[in-house]
């Protein structure tokens, strides 16, 4: 356990794993996946892992930096990694406070459970206006591309087919479970507006975190 807590107890270490854990990922990737992480802090980080041989080292791509991934033995922390979310899903769940809540992080992780094979449209974009925001942060897109899903904080250029209107604590609520998507759509707290094909398959292609399971 000493050992152990040597390499992965220090704050961030377990996040930077769970971030890896959705495959092979760049420095910036990885930074804005972290969101109020440092520089410093996250290659601090890195260097750690890569020492121990959890984490290794991507050659450069053509129009990206060095890429990470886990080795065997850090794929071998999935499991843990689940264990400990779930335990916070059950014990220490967010307060939704103000300083709790990121509307980046929150929808790079909506993109990251986005079910694009449900979604009715090979090429669709899903707008999302949070009402409680203001400037740049209030309006988010997600591009759907043939199975895959980019997030975007400037309008496409493209024909909005849904637009998700909503409070952030709303859409916080949602992923983390503590509010169901029939619920929110029935109180409309979540207002949906668009082609009717794609709202009516909302709840298909729409989806919470793997970790909004347990009660707390």
């Amino acid at each position: 356990m000493a050992k152990a807590s040597e390499v992965l107890a220090e704050r961030w270490t377990l996040l930077l794993i769970r971030e890896l854990m959705a495959g092979p990922a760049t420095y910036g990737e990885l930074q804005r996946g972290l969101g109020r992480i440092s520089p410093s802090v996250l290659s601090s980080r890195l260097r750690t892992l890569l020492e121990h041989g959890v984490v290794e080292k991507l050659e450069a791509g053509a129009t990206a930096g060095h890429g990470y991934r886990l080795t065997p033995a850090g794929a071998e922390l999935t499991p843990i990694i689940q264990q400990i979310g779930g335990w916070g899903q059950r014990w220490v769940r967010s307060r939704m406070t103000r300083d709790e809540l990121d509307v980046e992080l929150l929808m790079l992780h909506v993109q990251r459970q986005l079910d694009a094979g449900a979604f009715t449209l090979s090429h669709g974009v899903v707008a999302f206006v949070f009402s409680d925001l203001h400037g740049p942060l209030r309006r988010w897109w997600l591009l759907l591309d043939d199975g895959q899903v980019e997030l975007c904080n400037d309008a496409p250029g493209r024909a909005e087919d849904i637009v998700l209107t909503c409070r952030l604590k709303t859409m916080a609520q949602f992923f983390n479970g503590d509010i169901g998507l029939a619920a929110a759509l029935r109180d409309r707290l979540l207002v949906p507006q668009g082609s009717p094909e794609v709202v009516g398959s909302l709840r298909r292609w729409l989806r919470a975190s793997p970790l909004a399971a347990p009660a707390p």
